[in-house]
């Protein structure tokens, strides 16, 4: 056998131990998961999380999950936390503890700062038996598996499991919660998932830089705004202000025959599309489907009074596409 063929069996035997590890974690939930949840909800202050070496990893990438999704969090290494870092954690704050064994040496003034301040502590470990779910208020048991390492020493398995726990209370509290793409973006203001979640009113131009003109304003305005303004397009306005049309390079070559002597209203498309200003930009280049390459923003409360308008290269360079 070729390497390239020993590297994929040991690839897919892996993969396979873990997600069938996965299946038995899924498997084998109970009250306490939901237990957990509830206490994970109480929490007045913080929720800590904590863990050494490679459960330490996992339980950063849980507290980080928590905190941008609405639960405020934070991860308290155990060695540090032994060297004054137990100022972190106060009353009101709720302790989750990650260790596949249980009996890690270094959670022992940690776990004992929980039980002298009466701080609620969650315990996630493979051994009920362990020091730290006989101590533990809420106790989460991971299935006893072999690693996939095939040495039984290398956490794999093991940790697999426990970023799959912590994710599914991540998920649990954030549909308790009613947590939206908004709240997340909140958190997440750049890099491609902040684009994602923008807003059209994050991207959009207002004020004097809106193409709009009157349904009697003369062609040769409408022409003069449409080239100063640098869209392709004006929005016309009725006498109360709404929008009502918008004139496009389009309509200007269909009606190139007696133009000048035409007014917006004689040449404009009727109804365009339309999109709030607190719409995710993603819905708005949905919305520019075809040959459209702008969209009036518009007051939802004051039907066609506008707001400003969105072009799809300021979707391009922001990277919502």
């Amino acid at each position: 056998m070729s390497d390239t063929s020993k590297f994929l069996v040991t690839a897919r035997r892996v993969i396979t131990e873990e997600a069938d590890a996965l299946q038995q974690l899924a498997a084998g939930l109970g009250d306490e998961f939901a237990d957990a949840v509830t206490l994970l909800l109480s929490a007045k202050g913080r929720v800590i999380v904590s863990g050494m070496g490679k459960s330490g990893h996992i339980a950063r990438k849980i507290a980080a999950t928590f905190a941008s999704t609405g639960t405020p969090a934070h991860f308290v290494h155990p060695a540090e936390a032994s060297h004054g870092d137990l100022g972190m954690m106060t009353r009101g704050d709720v302790v989750m503890v990650l260790s596949n064994s249980g009996e890690t040496p270094e959670l022992a003034d940690l776990v004992a700062y929980t039980r002298r301040f009466d701080i609620p502590m969650i315990g996630v470990a493979s051994r009920p038996s362990s020091t730290l779910l006989t101590q533990a208020d809420v106790r989460i048991v991971l299935p006893q598996l072999d690693e996939a390492c095939g040495t039984g020493v290398v956490p794999t398995t093991s940790t697999t499991m426990t970023l799959a726990l912590g994710d599914a209370l991540a998920v649990a509290l954030m549909e308790h919660r009613a947590f939206t793409p908004e709240n997340f973006r909140e958190f997440h203001p750049g890099g491609k998932l902040g684009a994602r979640l923008s807003k059209v009113a994050d991207l959009m131009h207002h004020g004097d830089a809106v193409p709009i003109v009157g349904i009697d304003t003369p062609m040769g305005d409408v022409i003069l705004t449409i080239s100063e303004k640098g869209f392709g397009v004006a929005g016309v306005l009725n006498m109360d202000g709404a929008l009502v049309g918008i004139v496009t390079d389009g309509d200007l070559r269909r009606h190139m025959d007696g133009l000048m002597d035409m007014k917006a209203g004689d040449v404009m498309t009727e109804n365009p599309k339309t999109i709030p200003p607190d719409a995710l930009a993603e819905a708005a280049v949905s919305a520019m489907t075809g040959k459209i390459t702008t969209l009036f923003a518009v007051d939802p409360a004051k039907p066609g009074h506008v707001l400003g308008i969105l072009h799809i290269h300021d979707c391009l360079r922001a990277g919502v596409v």
